[in-house]
């Protein structure tokens, strides 16, 4: 799977003048997963967190998660399911289960804006691990490929654990929660340590608890929705709590003039075509962050705005205008701002 960034952590250099020596100490760790990078910040971890201990512990919680949800890989659990074309009930860990239950809940909130068996789309439309491609398919094969999509085919039994999909042919997957998912399992296991002040960052997916090295919360910026700069839109203060930003100017083709998003719709078949350029959501979990963040995307900014409004979701919306790019915020969001 590909990690696309679109929020990146600021460092004090750039956002605070220097406090010399006031500053704790921090461990950082790094490296790579799942088609992209993770960076975890630890502030005054104590003497009894080693580095190197600890890095592997991380690296090995990413591999497990990568190893249950990847469709990049063929003997992950996920592509294994995928793979399997029956449709009885098929027996799975109670953690693949438990995930995709998740998922689901995300699918039904968003009506199917966010749809954990968008595979076959992605796959047509040349975002996944199959092929890429430069031409938008045609219309008869998005038809007939939209016969093995839909949410409601998929069923989980997580107290057994098993799963069954209503055709041989539907594909899961997990790439729009696999990311933040992966978040909160370094969290947990950050947890399980004792470490009360860190940063989490997969992808651009991130979670933080307690204060930075200079007793500030957590400076995150979300990147400016352009397709020829990274640059910071806006920084927002957090603590105790995870960030996840969706949006459609990182990964896309165009083809005669017009542009293709990777965020495919699964209730039309084809790439959103709204004015809505990025979503970022501010949630407990990262993974349902993650996984709102695209239903909200997919939605567009009028449906998406009234949708997190309406469940009391802590949302940012970054709209394009002719005049540039215009701001949309949910009560819970300006709330959250205002702390």
């Amino acid at each position: 799977m590909i990690g696309i960034r679109h929020v990146v952590v600021l460092s004090a250099a750039l956002l605070l003048a220097a406090c010399g020596d006031s500053r704790l100490p921090e461990l950082e760790l790094s490296g790579s997963t799942m088609g992209t990078t993770f960076s975890v910040t630890l502030v005054a971890p104590g003497d009894g967190i080693a580095g190197e201990p600890l890095k592997s512990q991380i690296t090995a919680t990413l591999s497990a998660v990568d190893e249950l949800t990847s469709t990049w890989r063929t003997d992950s659990e996920l592509a294994e399911f995928n793979a399997n074309a029956a449709t009885d009930w098929i027996t799975v860990s109670a953690e693949l289960c438990n995930a995709i239950d998740g998922a689901l809940e995300i699918s039904r909130l968003s009506d199917g804006a966010f749809d954990v068996t968008i595979g076959p789309l992605v796959n047509l439309w040349g975002f996944g691990p199959d092929s890429e491609i430069r031409e938008p398919p045609d219309d008869a094969l998005i038809e007939e490929t939209m016969a093995y999509v839909g949410y409601e085919g998929l069923q989980t039994r997580c107290g057994e654990p098993a799963m069954r999909k209503r055709h041989g042919a539907m594909y899961v997957d997990l790439s729009g929660w696999a990311k933040g998912y992966a978040v909160d399992k370094v969290a947990e296991l950050l947890d399980e340590y004792g470490v009360r002040d860190y940063l989490v960052e997969i992808g651009g997916e991130l979670r933080v608890r307690g204060y930075n090295a200079d007793g500030r919360k957590w400076a995150i910026a979300v990147e400016a929705p352009s397709t020829t700069t990274r640059r910071p839109h806006s920084v927002l203060r957090v603590t105790d709590t995870s960030v996840a930003t969706s949006g459609d100017y990182r990964n896309y083709f165009d083809h005669d003039g017009q542009r293709y998003s990777h965020t495919i719709d699964a209730r039309t078949g084809r790439p959103v075509a709204h004015d809505l350029a990025a979503v970022t959501v501010v949630s407990k979990s990262a993974a349902w962050a993650d996984a709102m963040a695209t239903a909200l995307l997919v939605l567009g900014p009028e449906s998406g705005l009234a949708l997190a409004e309406n469940q009391g979701i802590a949302g940012y919306f970054l709209v394009r205008s002719k005049t540039g790019i215009e701001e949309l915020t949910t009560t819970s969001f300006e709330l959250l701002r205002q702390r």
